[in-house]
Order: structure tokens, then sequence, then C-alpha cells
């Protein structure tokens, strides 16, 4: 398995850029397939594409595939961070050239060549042709402007995210042992504050809340009456769930001695904790920021037609509607259906990877339109308790966790991953 470059072998690949600064790899009967991401739309597309017809070029700066439902258990240990990721280069280049650690900078669609700039030394540029180019760049946390969430906030959306939280969270507890700090100063470091009641913020506030009443209690249990959580979100939480579904979520929480709901507007974030609109302050030792999305700078640049939040405008084939470019498709959260806007969520990212793998793979000049039918929605609220929202199934509470654990453990992308 290789999840790393080696030094020497990076130094000659480097070299070669150099030498080489616009890349074609496609042979003469084969068109040259250019993926940006390696989130779930672009690992879909990867996976589900006839190599057969295109030499399949990636672009992205992160060089593994992550299985983000779960990666709110990674924060607090329950699930390790290695077992939700699996390596790009496991599936299936025809060249090992063919992988770029790299980010996309800027896209030339009259001559068709994509500028690159390199993760791994970030002076090197270069660029690569293409025949056909799918923008799969996902999208970044919103901060809405907020003064200080970037600077003092922790955001939730990848391995090195779920990584500094768990840190945080250990440094906070081991910090609040020592006898030189005093009570007051224990309970801003033990207290933690999500913004936003979306999957992500109540998911992540589920799992410490499990550590919470499970770990702390025999790891730290002088601590234990000391830890807080507040989750701080300004409408409803889970509002893409069945109501009732909501109201047993919101129950939950509030039947917990150590978490609360907090309805309010986040007005600044500073290094001690955060600032509401309506002037009140909450002290804490960990701010956890999971309150949206926004366009990556990339998609920001390039000249597609976008709508009001910044993602390119696609039509029913997930093509651009820009009508003077050909074979530049937009898939996942950087994409907006014209005719059917769709949520921003995974399932959507993923069948739009393998819908249009399909459509490149196949030898129909018409094909259909992309179409999509949610399977449902899950959820973990902690406890061993989940939501499931399914099209003919509400569940909540043990049966629905049983059910959270199967399908999430089932998805993972290889039998190594749900088998750890």
């Amino acid at each position: 398995m290789v999840t790393a470059l080696r030094i020497d072998t990076t130094i000659v690949h480097l070299t070669s850029i150099i030498a080489n600064p616009i890349r074609r790899y496609a042979s003469s009967s084969r068109q040259q397939l250019v993926i940006l991401g390696t989130g779930w739309s672009g690992f879909a597309l990867l996976k589900n594409i006839d190599k057969r017809k295109y030499d399949v070029i990636v672009v992205s700066p992160r060089n593994h595939f992550l299985f983000t439902p779960l990666l709110p258990s990674t924060t607090v240990g329950t699930l390790e961070f290695r077992s939700i990721i699996d390596p790009i280069r496991n599936h299936g280049f025809r060249n090992e050239k063919h992988f770029h650690l790299a980010e996309a900078v800027d896209v030339d669609f009259y001559n068709k060549t994509l500028k690159c700039r390199s993760t791994l030394e970030p002076s090197l540029a270069y660029q690569i042709r293409y025949d056909k180019l799918a923008i799969c760049v996902g999208a970044v946390p919103n901060t809405f402007g907020v003064p200080g969430v970037r600077q003092n906030a922790y955001f939730l959306k990848e391995i090195a995210d779920a990584r500094a939280i768990r840190h945080r969270i250990l440094h906070n507890f081991e910090l609040s042992t020592e006898s030189v700090v005093n009570d007051e100063d224990r309970k801003r470091l033990l207290h933690t504050v999500i913004v936003g009641g979306g999957p992500t913020g109540v998911e992540f506030g589920a799992e410490l809340y499990d550590f919470i009443i499970q770990d702390v209690a025999k790891i730290f249990p002088s601590l234990q009456d000391m830890v807080h959580v507040t989750l701080v979100e300004s409408r409803e939480i889970l509002p893409s769930f069945d109501e009732r579904l909501r109201i047993h979520a919101e129950k939950k929480i509030a039947k917990r001695e150590r978490m609360k709901l907090l309805r309010g507007t986040v007005a600044e974030v500073n290094s001690n904790g955060i600032k509401l609109t309506d002037g009140s302050e909450i002290q804490c030792g960990l701010t956890v920021w999971s309150a949206g999305l926004a366009p990556r700078e990339i998609t920001t640049r390039l000249d597609l037609p976008k709508n009001k939040q910044g993602q390119i405008i696609v039509d029913n084939y997930l093509h651009t509607i820009r009508n003077d470019v050909e074979g530049i498709y937009a898939l996942g959260d950087c994409s907006y259906v014209q005719s059917t806007p769709l949520p921003c969520t995974a399932q959507v990212a993923e069948r739009e990877g393998k819908y249009l793998a399909n459509v490149l793979s196949s030898s129909k000049t018409v094909p259909e339109p992309f179409f999509f039918k949610s399977l449902g929605m899950l959820a973990y609220v902690g406890e061993q308790d989940s939501l499931t929202d399914l099209p003919y199934v509400k569940w909540q509470g043990f049966k629905s966790w049983i059910l959270w654990h199967l399908a999430y453990t089932t998805r993972l992308g290889s039998w190594r991953l749900r088998m750890q």
C-alpha cells in the first residue's frame, strides 16, 4: 500500500515537471480525463470510469479519500484516523505519474490546459492538458465573515482538523489537572462550544458527550462535573430531517446534565470563547465551527457561470452551462444543478460521480439526464441512539443506532477499512 512519497522519487518527479511544464499522458487511442479532487464525487468517478477509454489523471492536494460521515468519531478516539481513509494510489492508475499531489490554480478553457501548483513544493508550477475535465473540488467551511473564526475556531472537514481537535481536547484535560490552574480556568478549558446544528455539529457533540460519560469518568473523575458542551444554532438543528426526529434529538440534548442547546448567532470568536449578537459571552477552551459551506478559491476564480452561493451552474448532464466550452463538468458541493437544486451531501456527490462515469464510459450519443432520489439520512445523537430518516421509515433509538453502525461500516471503501 502506498501512502507516502519517498524523497528521492519526489525529486525525480519534480525534475521531470520542470523540464516538461505541459504534461500530456494520453495515448492516441485514449482521451485524457482530468479529475480535480478526491472527495465523494471525484473518488466515485475515478473508481467507476472505464479506463480502457480514458487515461485518468487526478489532481488533488489530498492523497486519500475520506469517509466523512465517521470523521466526528475520530476526534475522541472512537475510531482511528486510518480507519476512514483510503489511499488514492490504490485505485488503478495506468501510470504512477497520473496522480498529482497538487492543487489546481487555474484553467485555460480554450487551450484545454490546467495550471497546477505542487503541494510538496509550492514554488513549482506546471500545466496538464485535458480532453475532459471534471471539477470535483468540494467546498470549504463558511465563516460568514465572523471575526476571529479562522484564527480561534477549529473546523471539522479533514483528517487534519480531527487530529487538531483531538489534540486540543487532550491538551485541555491534561492542563486542567495542574494544581496551579484554578477552578474558573478549569471550567473554561473543559467547556466546548460547537457552532452549527447540522449533522456534523450534532454528531461531534454526541461523540464528545459519549467521551465525557464513558471515558472522562474513568480517566479524569475529579474533572467530570466541570465538563460542559454547548451547541449553538440560530435556527433548527438537523433541518433536513423529519420534524419528529429533530424533536427527539432536541429532547435528547435537553436531558443531558452537561450539554445544552443554545439558540443564538455568533458575532465573534476569540481565544477564550465566543460572543453572541445579543452581547452575551461564553467562555470555553475549544470552539468547533460547523456552520455551512463556501466555495474554494479555485471555484471562485474559474470563469464559469455560478449561482449566488458561488457554485458552478451545470445542466442535467452535469456539464457547465457556458456555451463556448466543451467537456467541462462540475460535481459535488462545488456544483449547482440548474433545473433541480440538490443538497450538498456525500450521497448526492457520490451519485453524481457514478453518473458521470457511466455517461463518459457509455457509447450512447444522447445519455439520460441525471436524476437523484434520496435514499435517506442517518445521524448519531449519542449514547447508542441514532436517527434514521428513510422515505418510508422514521426510526430513533437503539435499533436505529444498529442500522447507522451497519450502514456506515459496510459503506467503507474496502474490507481492510471495514475490519479495522
